[in-house]
C-alpha cells in the first residue's frame, strides 16, 4: 500500500487530521488495532473548548454536536457547602464550552471520513515502524491474516500512551517527563436527570467530585480516591453515600440518586514527550502527552496538534516548504505545557491532598475564596478553561 501519510490510531487526533489532509486534497490511510464498534462505543469524557467546536463546525463536522451537546456557560465551584460559579461567556468574551462526549465526536469524525471514500483499516495487529529516519517511511502490520507494509512520505503517530509510535523514538532522543499525582478517580455512570445545568466541582475535606453529564438521560459523576483501591471495594451503596457528602450544600440540597450502569477507577499522571517528532515520524494526541483530567485538556490537545501538524503537510506539498514541520514540537508544545501547568492547577486546587497539613489545607480554601471572589482570577481560569489559541506561525515563503 501506498500513501502520503500514514496514520496509527483511529481516535480523535487520527481522524480529525485524515481529515483535515482530505479536505486539502492529502491522501492519508489510517490503521487501527481496535474493531470499529470498540472505538465507537469508548465512553470517554468530551469537555470541547471553543476552539475546538469552531473546528469542528468549520470542518462539516459539527451537525451532531450542536443539536445533541450541551452548551455550558460557566461551571460551578463549590467547596464549604457553598456554590460559586464562573460565567466564562462574560469573563472570555463570548466564548463557550461544549459537552458532548469523546467517542461521539470519533463517531462524527468517522462517518464523515467513510462517506468520503477515506481508508481506514481495523483490527491491525502487531504494527511497526521501520525507516522513520528516511524520507520513505514504512509500516508494517498483519490485517486480515496477511503480512502488510504502508509506504508513506510522514507518519502521523495518533496511537496513544501505549502504541508503538513513541516506542520507535530512540530512547537515545526521547525526552520524557512525568509526574503522577496521589488521586485517583472512581467515575460512575448513572440513569438520573442532570444534577444541574453545568459542570459542578467540589472540594470536601473527604475529597473532590465533579457531577458532569453526558445525555438528559445518563449522567457522568466522580469521586476521588486513592488509586490504588479496587472497585470491588465500592459497592453502589457507598458510592451514593459518598458522593451525597461531598456535594451536598449548605442549603439542604441532595443530589438524586439512580442505578448505576458503569464504574471504573483511573490514576492521574501528567505526561509529555518533548520529542514529538523524530525524521518523518510526528506524535499527536496521548501518544505524546497526558493530562490529568481535571482540567478537560485531553482530547482538545490532541485536537490542536494535529492542526498544527496538518497545516504543515500542507505547507510541504503546496509549497515545498518543511519550515512548520521542523517546528512542530517546539510549536505544540508551548500550548503542551500551558495546558499541562492548568490542568495541574485545577488537580492541586481543588483535590484533598491527605498529606497535606491543616495550614496547607487551609490555602487551598484561600485559593478557591479568591478565584471566585476576584474577576482577575476568575478571568485567568476562565480563559485557560475555554481554551487558549491555537498559534500556527505564518512563514513567509522563500
Amino acid at each position: 500500500m501506498q500513501t502520503q501519510v500514514g496514520i496509527i490510531g483511529a481516535g480523535p487526533a487520527g481522524l480529525m487530521l485524515s481529515h483535515l489532509l482530505h479536505l486539502q486534497g492529502i491522501e492519508s490511510i489510517i490503521i487501527e488495532t481496535k474493531s470499529q464498534a470498540q472505538i465507537e462505543n469508548r465512553i470517554r469524557a468530551g469537555v470541547l473548548e471553543q476552539g475546538t467546536v469552531d473546528l469542528l463546525n468549520s470542518t462539516g463536522i459539527g451537525e451532531r454536536m450542536m443539536n445533541e451537546g450541551f452548551v455550558h456557560e460557566g461551571i460551578v465551584i463549590q467547596f464549604n457547602g457553598k456554590r460559586h460559579r464562573i460565567n466564562f461567556k462574560e469573563l472570555t468574551g463570548g466564548k463557550e464550552i461544549m459537552v458532548y462526549s469523546q467517542h461521539e465526536v470519533v463517531k462524527d469524525l468517522l462517518e464523515a471520513r467513510l462517506n468520503a471514500g477515506g481508508k481506514v483499516l481495523f483490527e491491525v495487529k502487531d504494527v511497526s515502524l521501520h525507516q522513520i529516519e528516511t524520507n520513505s517511511p514504512v509500516i508494517r502490520f498483519m490485517y486480515e491474516g496477511e503480512q502488510q507494509e504502508l509506504h508513506c512520505d510522514f507518519i502521523a503517530g495518533c496511537d496513544g500512551f501505549h502504541g508503538p509510535s513513541r516506542q520507535a523514538i530512540p530512547e537515545t532522543i526521547r525526552q520524557e517527563k512525568q509526574e503522577i499525582y496521589p488521586f485517583g478517580w472512581l467515575g460512575i455512570l448513572t440513569k438520573t436527570a442532570p444534577a444541574n445545568d453545568e459542570l459542578i466541582y467540589a472540594t470536601h475535606e473527604r475529597g473532590f467530585a465533579l457531577l458532569s453529564t453526558r445525555t438528559p438521560e445518563i449522567q457522568r459523576y466522580y469521586l476521588q480516591v486513592d488509586p490504588n483501591d479496587s472497585i470491588s471495594d465500592w459497592s453502589d451503596e457507598r458510592i451514593w453515600k459518598e458522593l451525597q457528602l461531598r456535594v451536598e450544600t449548605n442549603d439542604g440540597w441532595k443530589l438524586e440518586e439512580g442505578p448505576i450502569i458503569q464504574k471504573s477507577i483511573v490514576s492521574m499522571r501528567s505526561f509529555v514527550c518533548e520529542t514529538m517528532q523524530y525524521g518523518r515520524l510526528f506524535l499527536a494526541g496521548d501518544a505524546a502527552h497526558i493530562v490529568p483530567p481535571t482540567g478537560a485538556k485531553g482530547l482538545n490537545l490532541a485536537i490542536s496538534d494535529v492542526q498544527v501538524l496538518a497545516e504543515g503537510v500542507k505547507q510541504f506539498y503546496n509549497n515545498a516548504s518543511d519550515k512548520l514541520l521542523t517546528d512542530y514540537s517546539e510549536i505544540c508544545l508551548k500550548r503542551i505545557w500551558k495546558a499541562q501547568r492548568f490542568s495541574k492547577f485545577m488537580t492541586e486546587l481543588l483535590h484533598r491532598n491527605k498529606e497535606h497539613s491543616p495550614f496547607e489545607y487551609s490555602i487551598q480554601l484561600a485559593d478557591l475564596d479568591y478565584i471566585t471572589s476576584s474577576r482577575a482570577a476568575a478571568e485567568s481560569l476562565a480563559e485557560n478553561y475555554v481554551g487558549l489559541p491555537v498559534q500556527i506561525p505564518n512563514y513567509e515563503l522563500v
